[in-house]
């Protein structure tokens, strides 16, 4: 089982940034795809966001963050980050580092972080 910390919510204006980083421990994260999802206030469904393969030559992004949201994963501290640009009030909720077991949204989940909120303003 891999343990997923994450880091770097928090709040900001609409058309701001904001750089979510995540920190991978115990099963080596190589074994994995890793990504993010995010849960709106008040809805259950946690929606895809972004993936990165474990070889971090190929990435996944939903269609709402395409071009706004960049993914990236350092193997030798075993972190994953989400720069977040061009914040909307829709990208607003708790954001969910995961290990997944193939790249993309349709990909078994393995593992789940404990969450970090962002908060974008109008």
């Amino acid at each position: 089982q891999v343990r997923l910390i994450e880091s770097g919510g928090g709040l900001v204006q609409a058309g701001g940034s904001l750089r979510l980083s995540c920190t991978a421990s115990g099963r080596p994260a190589s074994s994995y795809a890793l990504g993010w999802f995010r849960q709106a206030s008040g809805t259950e469904e946690r929606e895809f966001v972004a993936a990165i393969s474990w070889s971090g030559a190929n990435t996944y992004y939903s269609d709402s963050v395409k071009g706004r949201f960049t993914i990236s994963r350092d193997h030798a501290k075993n972190t994953v980050a989400l720069e977040m640009n061009s914040l909307k009030p829709e990208d607003t909720g708790d954001y969910y580092c995961v290990a997944q077991y193939g790249l993309g949204p349709g990909a078994e989940v393995a593992s789940w972080g404990q969450g970090t909120p962002v908060t974008v303003s109008s």
